[in-house]
Formats: structure tokens, C-alpha cells, sequence
């Protein structure tokens, strides 16, 4: 690995204001079947209902756009406020990637989104530059999505 490569930033997040509740908002992070509406990667294809998130340990299951499916492992839970994942292969151990939202309640029907991507701890050489390509601009673009859903349900 090049001095680059060890320096190169692993966390990228996005933060927006959104002009919504938290619990509206994030209904559609914490319910899977709604995520492939949101995803700024273009890389969720479908996820099946009933999946809803409600507690660190639950593992959700989403469809890549190309027909492969992940399982998702929930590490961070806090309902209404904070949600995170670490993303696997169907069966086998995650993949070293977390996906994270943190919502903070601003005033009444007011709430900051921060989505972050946290790819630290991912070693697996074909994954990286995907990796690498996942930016703040994608990460803004589901946030920016989201924004737009939870919006319009207010």
C-alpha cells in the first residue's frame, strides 16, 4: 500500500437540514423495502416489507441492482435518532463497510440528516475502488432523496 493509499480518507459523510419530523424520516431508513427509493449509489435494486429495523442484532436483506443480495447487520440502533450497518455477503461475515444516519431533532417539523459511509476497516483489494468512488456527492444524493420523500409526507 502506497503512503497515499494509508492516508486516504475512509469516512465520508453528508449532512443537509431537512424539512421534516425525525420519526417521518426516518421510517424510510429504518423500513428496508423503502431505501432503494432513496439510494443515492443507484445500487439498491429491491429489499422485501416486513424487514423493518428495531434493534442492534436484526439483519435485514436488500438486493443489489446487479441481483445479488446482502445481508445487513445492524450494530447502532437508537429509534428515531441513529441507525448503522455493516453490509455482508449473503451468509458469510461483514464486509468491513458501515453504513451510518444520525438524526438530530432541530425545532418542531425540523431535523439535521448525517449520513456517513465508514470503510476503515474493508481490505478486500476488488472492493475498494468502489469504495473510493462512494463520495460525499453520492452520500448527499441519498440524503437529498430522502429529504425530497420525507418532505413531501409532511
Amino acid at each position: 500500500m502506497t503512503d497515499d493509499q494509508n492516508n486516504e480518507q475512509r469516512i465520508v459523510s453528508s449532512t443537509r437540514d431537512v424539512a421534516a419530523a425525525p420519526d417521518t424520516i426516518f421510517a424510510l431508513i429504518a423500513d428496508p423495502a423503502e431505501q432503494p427509493r432513496w439510494d443515492g449509489n443507484d445500487n439498491l435494486g429491491t429489499a422485501a416489507p416486513g424487514q423493518r429495523i428495531h434493534a442492534v442484532g436484526d439483519v435485514f436483506v436488500t438486493t443489489l441492482t446487479k441481483g445479488v443480495d446482502r445481508d445487513n447487520h445492524v450494530v447502532e440502533f437508537e429509534e428515531g435518532r441513529r441507525v448503522a450497518w455493516l453490509p455482508a455477503e449473503a451468509g458469510k461475515p461483514t464486509i468491513g463497510q458501515l453504513w451510518r444516519w444520525e438524526l438530530e431533532p432541530l425545532e418542531p417539523g425540523r431535523t439535521r440528516v448525517t449520513h456517513t459511509y465508514d470503510w476503515t476497516n474493508l481490505t478486500d483489494e476488488q472492493r475498494l475502488p468502489r469504495a473510493r468512488a462512494t463520495t460525499e456527492d453520492k452520500l448527499r444524493a441519498s440524503v437529498d432523496r430522502l429529504a425530497e420523500l420525507a418532505e413531501c409526507d409532511t
